[in-house]
């Protein structure tokens, strides 16, 4: 796509009042670089796989590499993002480990991203 194909304004006027608001109501940079990363964790389809099974259930790794026909090894990797950007938790049991989504906000974005894609 050209930046030509892009509609802009015919003449250059800026609408001082309303800029200022919005950069009044704009986050700092350090939230939206984090919300931006965050995001970037949603944008690989073996995650969302992941995140998606742990819908039904706490599994442990064994379990969610079944599942999804993949190595434990390829599962822990992704696992381990997932864990660092906060959107699973897991809990040991003997020698096995268990994840589980790590709050209701996790089911919420994928839930909003679907029904955006479905409209």
């Amino acid at each position: 796509m050209a930046i030509h194909d892009v509609e802009c304004c015919d003449v250059y006027q800026v609408h001082e009042e309303l800029v200022k608001e919005v950069n009044e109501k704009m986050p700092d940079e350090d939230t939206l670089y984090d919300l931006a990363e965050l995001f970037k964790v949603f944008g690989d389809s073996t995650r969302i796989r992941i995140l998606y099974v742990l819908f039904e259930a706490e599994l442990c790794v064994c379990d969610i590499a079944q599942t999804l026909n993949m190595t434990q090894s390829a599962i822990s990797h992704q696992l381990k993002i997932l864990k660092q950007s906060r959107l699973v938790k897991n809990r040991k049991e003997g020698k096995q480990v268990f994840y589980s989504l790590a709050d209701d906000h996790v089911r919420t974005i994928i839930f909003q991203g679907r029904e955006h894609i479905d409209e």
